[in-house]
């Protein structure tokens, strides 16, 4: 029997992805929406790029969301996320998304899987992208985040999430629930953290999410460029854009995504000129992030965390990149002065042994997209002067990993299996831009080399972006490991009386590629 016209047939469900669902619903019953008022901005809205004109887009943050027709029981969440709040220990975000609009939307929590007795009301952040004639049809987008605060440290917390007719708790949607960890209150004697950007939607893509849940991550970090709704990357209206590509993004993420906090920040392809402010409204309705930042409302990937031993921060390349400059400046180095009181702070916190940088753009890379000029100006001076122990950027399409470079040099050569101390050699770079999306190469005749096929020389010929976006050639000698190919980056923390940051790159293939530690005293 058919359910009615606001549902799906359930054997044409049954054979529907999320996404496809998803689709069908909104193509059937979606409404088009009125565009946000200057009043209503200033009351909390996001509006689009070009104000409330025929080009824009808006994002609404309320508690109380419209609803559709569509009852509850019919409406599927999908596209679970995590992410720490400010404190790992004590506070998680929890997002997702739903086809439609619905009803009073909540998280429900608990201490086990068949005892969810807490129940937290969500957020929804309804994200309209309009229609570009002969382009691509208008678009509504429903997602929703809950706040998880005043939770244990160390502790497995089970959740699951609902609506008005969809009670997670029921043993009907009782599958649907799955769980987190918080971080420790003292640093663990180990943990691992995973890295990676430029992922998209594929096949790659989903199998080094597989790879690294097998890690048993306590997060991971994502180096921007996360789905590539905007395939142009250029920061411009002008730019062609998919907002469906985000829904099949979040499914195909979900299965690790929902028990691993994915901490993001912002690339080139992440800014979506559509949504305001800076085209960074699209990330604020999707994404809750720690509000730690110097302005989490209008930059969402600057903040910072600490997680056991290690203090993590996450920066906004297009703020300094000379390459792609939509929005060079923006913060007006507000982001910069933010950085170096952030890196002050780890510094002087007697618990953080480890501070880890990442974002997107390279400062040190010499495949396709090389190095940027901008961020190596702006930031590099603070990373030297708060001894950084480790950068991950991703942008270029490969596994690219540097010596330990001081003063804009090799300080120490870091073949694999080396190890070196920052405080004394510099600071070793990563480009881990294998996360799956299409892949770089290298200069001409420049030779892959990783572990297990070594091809040392003594130089390598490519170049970095000017502010005069020219580029300038540049003889390097400090690319050490080049490998081609799907990767990411998989980190094993250690505390004690040696500390240490045992760094490893994994191919898609399981096979290690890289190795190195990083140690303070080493």
């Amino acid at each position: 029997m058919e359910i009615p016209h606001f549902g799906i047939p359930p054997e044409l469900a049954r054979r529907m992805t999320m996404a496809e669902q998803h689709e069908y619903l909104r193509t059937r019953l979606s409404r088009r929406r009125t565009l946000v008022t200057a009043g209503a901005v200033a009351g909390g809205l996001l509006t689009g790029c070009s104000g409330s004109g025929p080009g824009s887009a808006t994002a609404t943050r309320s508690p109380s969301p419209s609803t559709s027709k569509a009852p509850g029981s019919y409406i599927t969440p999908f596209g679970r996320h995590l992410a720490f709040g400010a404190d790992p220990k004590t506070q998680m975000r929890i997002s997702w998304q739903v086809p439609l609009a619905v009803r009073r939307p909540y998280v429900r929590v608990g201490l086990r899987p068949d005892d969810l007795g807490r129940r937290i009301e969500a957020e929804l952040r309804d994200l309209h992208t309009p229609e570009l004639k002969g382009v691509r049809p208008a678009v509504e987008q429903y997602y929703l985040h809950a706040a998880l605060d005043g939770l244990r440290p160390d502790t497995t917390y089970y959740y699951g999430v609902g609506h008005e007719g969809f009670d997670p708790a029921s043993p009907r949607h009782r599958s649907t629930v799955t769980s987190f960890r918080t971080a420790p209150a003292r640093p663990p004697e180990r943990f691992v953290f995973t890295a990676f950007g430029d992922q998209g939607v594929g096949e790659e893509a989903a199998l080094n999410d597989r790879l690294l849940l097998r890690r048993n991550p306590a997060f991971h970090l994502h180096a921007g460029d996360i789905c590539y709704a905007d395939p142009t990357g250029k920061g411009k209206e002008s730019d062609v854009f998919d907002a469906g590509q985000w829904d099949r993004f979040l499914k195909q993420t979900e299965p690790v995504a929902r028990s691993v906090p994915w901490m993001v920040t912002t690339g080139n392809h992440d800014m979506e000129a559509w949504y305001s402010p800076d085209g960074y409204g699209g990330q604020l309705a999707r994404f809750s992030l720690p509000d730690n930042g110097f302005d989490a409302r209008t930059a969402p990937g600057v903040y910072a965390f600490t997680y056991g031993n290690v203090g993590v921060v996450a920066l906004d390349a297009n703020d300094v990149s000379y390459e792609i400059p939509a929005n060079f400046g923006y913060t007006e180095g507000r982001q910069t002065k933010w950085l170096d009181r952030k890196l002050g702070e780890l510094r002087d916190d007697a618990s953080v042994d480890f501070v880890v940088v990442f974002f997107h753009h390279c400062a040190y890379s010499t495949s396709t997209h090389a190095s940027d000029g901008g961020v190596r100006a702006e930031w590099l001076p603070l990373f030297a002067k708060h001894q950084v122990d480790l950068v991950i950027n991703g942008h270029n399409h490969v596994y690219e990993r540097t010596d330990a470079i001081r003063n804009g040099e090799v300080g120490r050569p870091i073949p694999v299996g080396g190890t070196t101390d920052p405080r004394r050699d510099g600071i070793v770079y990563v480009t881990a831009g294998g996360g799956g999306k299409e892949l770089y190469g290298f200069p001409d005749g420049v030779k892959e080399s990783y572990e297990g096929n070594t091809a040392d020389r003594e130089s390598v010929g490519t170049f970095r972006w000017t502010k005069s976006r020219d580029t300038k050639a540049e003889s390097v000698q400090w690319s050490r490991v080049r490998y081609r190919g799907f990767s990411f980056l998989s980190v094993e923390a250690e505390s004690g009386a040696a500390p240490r940051l045992k760094v490893s790159a994994l191919a898609s293939s399981g096979e290690r590629i890289d190795h190195f530690e990083v140690r303070r005293g080493a």
